[in-house]
């Protein structure tokens, strides 16, 4: 488990965790925004669509299970990471909504099917 620590160990570094155990690390500056994450997300995934995917933030409490907070594309990525940092939250790489039709996402884009298959497999 990391501690709260690890997660800024580089200033304007923000750890993104995916679903098959791997972890992205973005640089950002005052005007990077979460969407500027999502669409280098989509190219280092080769995604074609990224419609149904979102980062997320997410944290626990004693009484309660883990929580998600889904994070809107204006947002400033320093604001997320101050969150992140301070608040004991991880952020997550995560399918948002899931497709009305799972087949024709596999048709559009396997690669972001097989990402959702990982996430509703293990999640």
């Amino acid at each position: 488990m990391l501690k709260k620590e690890a997660l800024l160990l580089i200033p304007n570094v923000l750890k993104v965790f995916l679903e098959n155990g791997q972890i992205k690390s973005f640089t950002f500056d005052g005007r990077t925004t979460v969407k500027d994450v999502m669409v280098t997300l989509q190219d280092r995934l080769s995604l074609r669509h990224i419609e149904h995917f979102a980062l997320v933030l997410e944290y626990s409490s004693p009484e309660q299970s883990h929580r998600f907070l889904l994070l809107q594309d204006k947002q400033p990525l320093a604001h997320v990471v101050q969150r992140t940092h301070y608040h004991g939250m991880r952020c997550l790489f995560r399918v948002s909504f899931f497709p009305k039709d799972p087949v024709e996402l596999l048709r559009r884009d396997p690669a972001a099917f097989e990402y959702l298959y990982i996430q509703v497999g293990t999640g």
